[in-house]
C-alpha cells in the first residue's frame, strides 16, 4: 500500500523566510472511430468503445470509462480529481477528498494517452486548463511577487530532526545567495509571478480555511472549494501523523493569535501572508504527459489542437528550475556550517538534479517583501529524464526563459550521474543526495561518499517512514528511466537499467490464470555507493539493498509493468515483455465496478490516536471548533472523522477491542496507471499502434564542419528520408546528445578553444523512430584570444591530513567579456582528485586541465566565477601553479 509522505518545509514570517524543513518500435498514433460522445468535461463519461484496436486497448477504455464516471467518484463536482474515492484515507494527504498536483499531472498523462488511442485532445486541454483554475496559483492567490528581491531570496532558519525542536528561529546573519533566474522568468513571462502548482489542496473545503482558488482569501467553512491547504512544516521525522494542518493563506482567523505561523517559526513579530510549495516530481509527470501528448498528437496530425497545453507545460518547466538550486542558493559542494559555507555566485547554487521541493511566498497586499527558496536535498525517485530531454531538446517545450534549454540540457546529464552514482550491488537505486546536511548544512557523519561535494543520504527528506524504503520509488523512478532510453537509445542508461530489471524481475511473481501477484513493498538498505567520480565510476559493491515484505499494490504494479514494457521494446528483451504481461494479466483478474483494485490491512492507522508536539503554552483553534493545544491527537484535531461509516472500524482497533481495519481504495494515481498500463502494452505489442509506423528514416550523410570559431562548432548534413516524414535529428558530441533540431544544421556553442570534438547525427521521425547514426566528423575550435587577462587563484578551504577540498576562481581582468575559460596546472606532489564542481576536469598523472561547463563559460570583464575539487594526497600538500587561457 502507499504510504509515501512527502515534505513541505516551509514558512515564511514578515519578510523572512523558514525553510523547514532504443531501437524504437513506437508506432503512428491514428486516431481512432470508437462510437463515443467527445467530452471536454473531467466528470463526463467516455461511451464505451465499438473498435478498440486489441483487447489491451478495450481494457484501457473500460478502465478509463470507470474512472471519468461521475457515479464512481473520482472527481468533484468542480471536476477536479479527488485523491482516492474513498474519504477515510491517510498517507501523504490526510484525508482521501483532498488532492494533489501528483493527481492532476496523472490525469494529464491519462488524458494523453486518450488522445492517442481516440484523437480526442479536448479532454487534455481540460486538464490543464482545470491545473491553472484550481492548484496553480493566479495572481490573487500570490499577490506580492513583484516585492521579491533576488538578491536576498529569503532568511534562513534550521532544520530539526524532530517536531519538538520547533517553531525554529530565523538567523538573518546567515549568508544567502542571489536567485539568478527570477529576472529572466519575469523578462520571459511579464510578470513577477511562480507558474507552478501546489501540491496540496483541499477539495471539498474539508478542514475550513476557505483558501478557495483565485479568491486570495480565508473565507471560513462556508467557502466554496478546491482550497489551498498545507501539511507539513516540522523536520525529518515528521510524519503525516505529527502534522497540522494549516492555510496557504493565513490571515489569522484560525489557529492562534498569529494564525498557525509561530507553531513553526521563531519570530519578534509576525505578518499575514501567503505561502506554496511545489512538488517537482509532480510538475516534472506533467511536463512529460505534455511531451507524450506533443509526440503523439503530431504523429496524428492533430499537434496544433493542443499547442497551447503544451506551451503551458514549457512555461513550468521554466519555473521547475527553482528545484535545481540550493534552498538558500548556498554554493553547492561541501557546504558545511550555515555560517561558514558561502553565499552562491550565479550558478555555483545550483545542483542540476530535481530537488524534493521549491516554495514561494510573501506577505498579504501591502505587506512588501516575499521570498523563494529551491531545494538542496535530492532524491532518486524525483528524477525525471524525460522531462529534462523534452525540456532540452523538443522544440514546443523548450522554455522562454534565457538559460532554461541549457539548464535543462545539463541537468539531463547531471541526472544520468545521479543515476548511475545511486545504484546497488542488486540493481536497485539507492536513496539521494543533500547539500544541506540535517537541514542545517551539518558535518556529515566520516566516511560519507559524496556527488559533486553533495553528501550520500540513504533516507533524503523524510524519516517516518524513510524514504526509499517504498519500492515505489523504484517502480516510478526507473518507470522515466525505460520512457528514456526507448525514446533515445542513450547507452549510457542501458547497464543501469539490464542490471536493474534483471533485480525486479527475479523480485515480481505473477500467476495470470490464478489472478495471483507480488511485487515488492519495502526495501531495506545497507553499506554506500562509492564517491562519484564521472571519469572512473565506481562499482558501489559496498551498497545493498533486500526486500523485506511483499504487496499487491496495483498503482506501483502498473509502473513495473510500464517499465519493463518500454525496457522490452527498446531491447527486445522477451522475457521482460512476459513478466510485464503476465503482471499486467494477473492484476486484471482484480478488476471490479470501479477499477482495479485489493484489499489492503491498515496496521498503521493505529497511529489515528498519536498525540500531535503543540509547544507548551500555545493554544488555537481549527475552523471547525476542535482544539489545538499540548496533548492533542491526530483525530483531535480532525473531529470529522468521527462521521465517517468506516470510523467504528478504525476507533476499535485504536482503543484495542477490535482488528487491523481492511480498506478497498480507489487512489486516482494508481488507477489512471493501471489505465495507461494497458494502453502502453497494446501501443508497444499489440494492435493499438495504428497500424504501426516501425520504419526508421535513413541515415543521415554528409555531415560536415562549415564553421568553427573559438568557442563553436558549425554542422550540416544532407536529409535523411522516410516512409512516413523526418520529424527532426538529434546530435551528439562525444556520444552524448547536445542538441535536436529539425532543420539540417546545428551549432555547437560553449566549447574549449583549441579542442577537438566527434560529431554524430542521428534522425528521428515522428512515431519516435530513430536512425543508426551517422559517420563520426571533428571538430576543433580555433585558439583562443582573451582580449585582455584571465587568471586563476587558488585556496584550500579545508584539508584534512590526507584530503582536501579547494577552491578556484577564474576572473576575467580584461576589457571584454569572454565566453570560454580553461585552467591548467602540474600537481608538486601525489594529489588526486577525486571530484569536482562547476567543471570538467581531467587528470592525467600530475598535470590537470579544467574547463568551462556550459552554464558558467562566460564571465564579463571584471568578473569572475569558481570551481572546485576533492582531493587525497600523502605527504605534503604544495599548492600548484595556475594558468589560465580565455575566449
Amino acid at each position: 500500500m502507499t504510504r509515501l509522505n512527502r515534505r513541505r518545509f516551509v514558512t515564511a514570517v514578515g519578510g523572512a523566510l523558514l525553510g523547514l524543513a532504443t531501437a524504437s518500435e513506437v508506432a503512428k498514433a491514428e486516431p481512432r472511430t470508437l462510437g463515443r460522445t467527445q467530452t471536454t468535461t473531467a466528470t463526463a463519461t467516455a461511451a464505451t468503445s465499438n473498435a478498440a484496436a486489441d483487447e489491451y486497448e478495450q481494457r484501457f477504455l473500460d478502465q478509463y470509462n470507470k474512472i471519468k464516471d461521475p457515479a464512481n467518484g473520482y472527481f468533484s463536482s468542480a471536476g477536479v480529481p479527488y485523491h482516492s474515492v474513498e474519504k477515510l484515507m491517510v498517507e501523504a494527504p490526510d484525508h482521501g477528498h483532498q488532492s494533489t498536483s501528483e493527481a492532476f499531472s496523472y490525469w494529464m498523462w491519462l488524458e494523453a494517452t486518450y488522445g492517442r488511442v481516440t484523437g480526442d485532445w479536448a479532454p487534455f486541454n481540460s486538464a490543464w486548463s482545470a491545473a491553472e483554475k484550481y492548484i496553480i496559483p493566479t495572481h490573487t492567490d500570490q499577490p506580492s511577487n513583484d516585492s521579491y528581491n533576488a538578491s536576498k531570496p529569503a532568511t534562513y532558519a534550521p532544520e530539526w530532526s524532530s517536531p519538538n525542536n520547533y517553531p525554529s528561529p530565523l538567523d538573518s546573519s546567515v549568508a544567502v545567495g542571489s536567485d539568478p533566474i527570477a529576472g529572466e522568468l519575469k523578462s520571459a513571462y511579464g510578470t513577477s509571478d511562480v507558474y507552478g502548482m501546489h501540491w496540496l489542496i483541499d477539495v471539498d473545503n474539508v478542514y475550513g480555511y476557505g483558501n478557495t482558488a483565485g479568491t486570495g482569501g480565508e473565507a471560513g467553512p462556508s467557502a466554496p472549494g478546491p482550497c489551498y491547504i498545507n501539511s507539513y512544516q516540522r523536520g525529518a521525522q515528521e510524519s503525516v501523523w505529527e502534522t497540522i494542518p494549516q492555510p496557504c493563506t493565513d490571515q489569522f482567523k484560525y489557529g492562534g493569535p498569529n494564525g498557525y505561523l509561530d507553531l513553526f517559526v521563531k519570530d519578534q513579530s509576525y505578518a499575514k501572508q501567503w505561502k506554496y510549495t511545489n512538488a517537482p516530481d509532480a510538475d516534472a509527470r506533467a511536463i512529460q504527459a505534455a511531451y507524450w501528448a506533443q509526440r503523439w498528437a503530431t504523429a496524428q496530425g492533430n499537434g496544433s489542437a493542443i499547442s497551447a497545453s503544451v506551451a503551458k507545460a514549457a512555461r513550468m518547466g521554466d519555473f521547475l528550475r527553482y528545484a535545481m538550486f540550493d534552498k538558500y542558493f548556498k554554493r553547492v559542494g561541501n557546504c558545511v556550517d550555515a555560517n561558514v559555507c558561502p553565499a552562491g555566485n550565479g550558478r555555483e547554487a545550483q545542483h542540476y538534479l530535481l530537488g524534493w521541493y521549491y516554495a514561494w511566498g510573501g506577505a498579504e497586499p501591502g505587506g512588501g517583501w516575499a521570498w523563494r527558496i529551491g531545494d538542496g536535498a535530492s532524491h532518486t525517485g524525483y528524477q525525471n529524464p524525460v522531462a529534462a530531454f523534452a525540456l532540452s531538446s523538443v522544440s514546443p517545450l523548450v522554455p522562454k526563459g534565457s538559460t532554461a534549454q541549457s539548464d535543462w540540457s545539463k541537468s539531463l546529464g547531471r541526472q544520468i550521474e545521479f543515476l548511475r552514482w545511486l545504484q546497488s550491488a542488486e540493481g536497485g537505486i539507492a536513496g539521494g543526495c543533500t547539500n544541506s546536511w540535517d537541514g542545517q548544512y551539518g558535518t556529515p557523519p566520516a566516511g560519507t561518499p559524496t556527488f559533486y561535494g553533495m553528501a550520500y543520504d540513504w533516507e533524503p527528506v523524510y524519516h517516518d517512514p524513510p524514504s526509499n524504503n517504498w519500492f515505489g520509488m523504484q517502480a516510478w523512478g526507473m518507470e522515466r528511466w525505460a520512457e528514456y532510453y526507448y525514446i533515445t537509445g542513450d547507452s549510457k542508461v542501458r547497464p543501469v537499467l539490464d542490471k536493474w530489471v534483471a533485480w525486479v524481475s527475479g523480485q515480481v511473481t505473477a500467476d495470470p490464470a490464478a489472478g495471483t501477484f507480488k511485487i515488492p513493498s519495502t526495501l531495506a538498505w545497507t553499506g554506500q555507493p562509492d564517491t562519484w567520480n564521472p571519469a572512473s565510476p565506481g562499482s558501489n559493491t559496498g551498497l545493498h539493498v533486500s526486500v523485506t515484505d511483499y504487496s499487491q499494490d496495483v498503482g506501483v504494479a502498473a509502473a513495473t509493468v510500464k517499465a519493463l514494457l518500454y525496457y522490452a521494446a527498446a531491447t527486445n528483451d522477451t522475457a521482460a515483455k512476459a513478466k510485464a504481461k503476465n503482471l499486467l494479466d494477473a492484476m486484471s483478474a482484480h478488476a471490479e465496478s470501479k477499477g482495479v483494485t485489493t484489499v489492503e490491512t491498515r496496521e498503521d492507522y493505529k497511529r489515528f490516536g498519536d498525540q500531535v508536539y503543540v509547544p507548551s503554552g500555545w493554544s488555537g483553534t481549527m475552523p471547525n471548533g476542535d482544539k489545538v493545544q499540548p496533548g492533542v491527537t491526530f483525530i483531535g484535531m480532525r473531529s470529522f472523522y468521527k462521521t465517517d461509516p468506516r470510523w467504528p472500524d478504525v476507533q476499535a482497533y485504536v482503543n484495542g477491542t477490535g482488528p487491523a481495519p481492511k480498506f478497498t481504495y480507489h487512489r486516482f494515481w494508481a488507477q489512471a496507471d493501471v489505465a495507461m498500463a494497458f494502453a502502453v502494452y497494446s501501443e508497444l505489442f499489440g494492435g493499438g499502434g495504428g497500424g504501426g509506423d516501425t520504419q526508421p528514416p535513413t541515415t543521415p550523410t554528409g555531415v560536415t564542419v562549415t564553421a568553427t570559431t573559438s568557442d563553436s562548432v558549425s554542422l550540416s548534413w544532407s536529409a535523411s528520408t522516410d516512409n512516413v516524414g523526418v520529424a527532426g535529428y538529434l546530435v551528439q558530441r562525444n556520444g552524448i546528445q547536445v542538441g535536436s533540431v529539425a532543420t539540417t544544421g546545428f551549432t555547437d556553442t560553449g566549447l574549449a578553444a583549441g579542442t577537438a570534438y566527434s560529431y554524430t547525427v542521428r534522425a528521428r521521425d515522428a512515431a519516435g523512430n530513430l536512425s543508426t547514426a551517422s559517420s563520426a566528423v571533428t571538430g576543433t575550435t580555433k585558439p583562443g584570444s582573451t582580449g585582455g587577462s584571465v587568471t586563476a587563484s587558488y585556496h584550500v578551504d579545508n584539508d584534512w591530513g590526507n584530503g582536501f577540498t579547494a577552491t578556484i576562481t577564474v576572473q576575467n581582468k580584461g576589457t571584454t567579456a569572454i565566453s570560454a575559460w580553461e585552467v591548467k596546472w602540474t600537481w608538486g606532489g601525489n594529489q588526486q582528485v577525486t571530484n569536482s564542481w562547476n567543471a570538467g576536469l581531467v587528470q592525467n598523472g600530475t598535470g590537470v586541465d579544467v574547463h568551462n561547463l556550459g552554464y558558467n563559460g562566460s564571465i564579463a570583464p571584471g568578473q569572475s566565477t569558481t570551481f572546485g575539487i576533492q582531493a587525497t594526497y600523502s605527504g605534503s600538500n604544495p599548492a600548484p601553479t595556475l594558468s589560465a587561457s580565455g575566449s
